[in-house]
């Protein structure tokens, strides 16, 4: 309206308050809020302020622009007000999402029309309290005031959002009651509510009843039958249907996409762009698109986005989204990336960032993913626990606390998922204070849920306390699962309680549990550390012929292991030559592995060969084969296996060792010279060395497989990594604390022995968690019983060259068993990476893994947790205390 207009208005003797209204009306509608201010001037002037019919037409314009002040001074200035003037104050809070002050008009109310109470239920609903929108509407039942349609609808809505279905049925006898049952608005409410609410047979019931429908009516169904799962019923509404618009296209589509139909999702997409009849809107390309995502088509999806592009559709908010999930899903990162760069990456959502997350997780590069999470400007506790997953399964363990740490003092509440991510962090650093800080905190906040408590058990056990272990296990009571079972068994062989850990197999099975195959793993592996053949024997059949669980490599492997360590290597290759499937490099190192003792050089040949066959760089299997030939006397034969090592530039593993003391990881390396504290330290490892042969400790030199004099052997031994460790820690902490020792190989047979007499010359209890499984050296003596020390076993580990030979391959106790914290969270194996670098272990001891893919969720959003894998470190062996 133009300003001439108004002053020829005001040139003229006054106009009808009529006249005004109509104008106020005008500017409501081309949304003109200044030449509503000017008329509201000029009816001021013309003293007309007073009607109470133009005013109301003033307090309407000023709250359909959000002027609420305004409206508000406006309504407080009049002398009379009628029921519409406080219908549309009441309306002008309630839908602007101002219940609060809405609520307080409606208590000031003189009178409430079916208007009034209808309003408030439309703001309640607006605001997402469903509940009390419901109790409004029987509010107004019992006050004697009759509902209208719009009413019935926005009560029905209500009941749906809250799947009340006796409620929702009670609001239908009064629909019928008052004869509105054939109002098609009221019926596809009745329909929504009743599909909600999961009574599919009576919606189709109202629906069979309905007289006249409208398109709303159909598209009702086609939803309802598509939350259901009845995709079959879905596409015979739409089949049925002559007149479809484009939400009838999204319902199919999307119906599809849900149910995980997604190749049949696309085919009616296809069939919608043949048509023609509508055009494709942001929840169409959105469906679409999440389809390609999950069959993986790229081609397709790109195809998709080209036709964005041509039709110049914004590619932000929800299509944006749906296309860096795409691309991130099908395998182009970098695109997922460029077109993140060309929308807002604040826009971002979560699910789109933990697509994103998972594509670079692939890659191994975190640090693209880690910058896209800074600059999101919502981030809830699925962002959160997706990053730390995404550092934990990459081995940045170190990173993954800190943002731990973050999201404790800045980000939202922890949930079980990041409870338990976290603590495989501290199983993989085997960092006890820390994960009884976590178990602290799960307590306090979300409780311990069987996730959580799985994670706890592996923690305390991968820790040293199987003590711990066993509290948290036993506390799950009823709520025991297979997960549960299998991951106390595991730690009990881990930690040399091979016959509590077959008791409690035992237990498992009576309780009627059904074992799994990595069940089988975990209780062969028992019978591997505690020397039970026969046993183990009696396992692999019974889980062929009780269960019917085909054994995997897994379990071919654990039993040549078995016969392996016992010094059965005739059986071993008795059992290879009837084995179904090649083995594998873990097969091929435990038979390696027992040859030294054996002193089968033949063999050892043989095993060596066919492991550097399957994995030409291990530097274990050459060390092991020139081991094997020094223990011969056949020198020439080491040397030259030590010079095609050298010359096919194989690096070969070095063992180290760590301690945490003080919150900080002390690593040590053979003869290490690098420790600030250098000194202190290799002077009580003299003095522990002196004072351990005068207790009766004797060398093991003949260990040393180099021609040198015995004293410099003997320095040679003294100076191993774990001894430096004992050493240091011995002067870092208080007396009789227990020491707690990592190492990344198999502890040599000396230093065994010379820790078994440190624990009783300094009384104190010594946890040394090497590559194959944990001892606890106390008063002398191994919670390991020296099993593996027995004349008929072979172990092999290394430090050097020098008195310890590399093991051929990751032990499969070790390896195998580490899987089950990965089935805790995907349900997949994941084959680990053979050796653990010192850098690794400096930034958390996880080998960089892959990670499972995810189950799709349909009707709820998927935790990037639930669909990334939790994988630990190489060295996931548990120890126990000493009974």
């Amino acid at each position: 309206m133009s300003l001439t207009r108004l002053r020829s208005i005001h040139s003229r003797p006054s106009p009808p308050a009529d006249l005004y209204a109509f104008l106020l009306q005008t500017c409501v509608r081309t949304e003109n809020v200044s030449a509503g201010r000017s008329i509201h001037a000029h009816v001021v002037k013309a003293g007309l302020h007073l009607g109470v019919y133009l005013v109301n037409n003033i307090i309407n314009l000023y709250a359909k622009f959000g002027f609420f002040t305004d409206a508000h001074n406006v309504f407080d200035g009049m002398h009379l007000k009628n029921a519409f003037s406080w219908n549309t104050l009441l309306a002008m809070y309630a839908k602007g999402g101002m219940i609060g002050r809405a609520n307080k008009v409606f208590v000031e109310m003189p009178q409430r029309d079916s208007v009034s109470w209808t309003t408030m239920i439309v703001g309640l609903n607006l605001m997402g309290e469903f509940e009390r929108a419901v109790v409004v509407f029987l509010e107004m039942v019992r006050f004697g005031v009759p509902p209208s349609q719009f009413t019935f609808t926005n009560v029905l809505s209500s009941c749906a959002a809250l799947e009340a279905l006796d409620v929702g049925r009670k609001v239908h006898s009064f629909v019928a009651k008052l004869g509105l049952s054939g109002v098609v608005v009221v019926a596809n409410s009745l329909i929504n509510m009743y599909g909600k609410s999961g009574d599919v047979e009576t919606a189709k019931a109202v629906f069979d009843m309905m007289r006249l429908r409208s398109v709303s009516s159909w598209n009702s169904m086609i939803s309802m039958y598509s939350q259901s799962g009845r995709m079959d019923l879905a596409q015979d509404q739409f089949d049925e249907m002559t007149d479809r618009n484009i939400v009838t296209w999204n319902a199919i589509i999307a119906g599809y996409n849900q149910n995980n139909l997604n190749q049949e999702a696309l085919e009616f997409f296809s069939r919608m762009l043949k048509e023609q009849s509508v055009v494709p809107d942001n929840f169409t390309l959105t469906s679409a698109l999440s389809a390609c995502a999950f069959l993986g088509l790229l081609r397709v999806g790109k195809q998709i986005h080209s036709c964005i592009v041509r039709t110049e559709m914004p590619c932000h908010g929800q299509v944006g989204n749906a296309l860096i999930s795409m691309y991130s899903k099908s395998g182009g990162v970098a695109i997922a990336r460029r077109v993140l760069e060309q929308t807002m990456a604040s826009d971002l959502s979560v699910v789109s960032f933990t697509a994103l997350l998972e594509g670079y997780v692939k890659l191994g590069d975190l640090q693209p993913a880690r910058e896209i999470f800074d600059l999101m400007n919502y981030r809830d506790v699925v962002a959160w626990t997706a990053m730390i997953v995404g550092y934990v399964q990459n081995g940045f363990n170190s990173e993954a606390m800190d943002l731990f740490r973050l999201m404790v003092d800045n980000g939202p509440k922890p949930n079980h998922y990041t409870l338990a991510a976290i603590l495989s962090v501290c199983s993989s650093l085997a960092s006890l204070d820390h994960g009884k800080q976590i178990h602290c905190r799960a307590i306090r906040s979300t409780g311990l849920s069987v996730s959580v408590s799985n994670a706890l058990i592996t923690m305390y056990a991968r820790s040293g306390s199987i003590a711990g272990a066993k509290t948290v296990f036993y506390q799950i009571c009823q709520s025991k699962e297979t997960v549960s079972w299998t991951s106390m068994i595991i730690a009990l062989a881990q930690h040399g309680l091979g016959e509590e850990a077959i008791v409690l197999f035992e237990n498992m099975i009576s309780t009627g549990v059904r074992p799994d195959h990595i069940t089988y793993v975990g209780v062969i592996s028992a019978c591997t550390h505690a020397g039970l053949v026969e046993k183990g024997r009696h396992y692999f059949q019974q889980m062929q012929t009780k269960y019917m669980i085909q054994p995997a490599q897994s379990h071919y492997s654990c039993m040549i292991d078995l016969f392996a360590r016992a010094g059965l290597t005739q059986d071993a290759q008795e059992f290879i030559k009837t084995m179904p499937v090649e083995p594998d490099a873990i097969a091929w190192g435990s038979l390696l592995a027992a040859c030294k003792v054996q002193k089968d050089a033949d063999l050892a040949k043989v095993a060596a060969e066919r492991l550097l066959a399957i994995d030409p760089v291990n530097s274990g299997a050459y060390s092991a084969l020139a081991n094997v030939y020094s223990a011969c006397g056949r020198w020439d034969d080491a040397a030259k296996i030590w010079k095609l090592m050298k010359d096919k530039r194989v690096k070969k593993e070095q063992g180290f060792s760590w301690t945490h003391i003080k919150n900080k990881v002390h690593v040590f390396g053979v003869d290490d010279g690098l420790h600030p504290q250098r000194d202190a330290i290799y002077q009580m490892a003299a003095k522990l060395w002196k004072e351990i042969k005068k207790a009766g400790f004797v060398p093991d030199t003949q260990s040393v497989l180099h021609d040198i004099d015995e004293e410099l052997k003997e320095q040679l031994l003294s100076h191993h990594s774990e001894k430096l460790a004992i050493a240091f820690g011995l002067i870092s902490t208080p007396e009789n604390t227990t020491l707690r020792i990592m190492k990344n190989l198999r502890v040599c047979k000396d230093c065994h022995s010379a820790i078994k007499f440190i624990s009783k010359i300094v009384g104190r209890e010594i946890i040394v968690r090497d590559a194959t499984r944990f001892h606890h050296f106390r008063y002398g003596f191994c919670s390991c019983k020296d099993f593996w020390l027995r004349p008929k076993r072979a172990m092999l580990s290394g430090e050097g060259n020098i008195g310890k030979e590399d093991s051929p391959t990751s032990n499969v106790t070790t390896f195998y068993l580490s899987t089950t914290i990965n089935l805790l969270f995907t349900g997949n194996l994941s084959l680990a990476g053979i050796g653990l670098k010192q850098n690794e272990l400096l930034q958390g001891g996880s080998s960089k893994l892959g990670h499972g893919r995810g189950i799709r969720d349909t009707q709820h959003r998927a935790c990037g947790c639930c669909h990334l894998a939790l994988i630990p470190s190489r060295s996931s062996e548990t120890d126990q205390t000493m009974r």
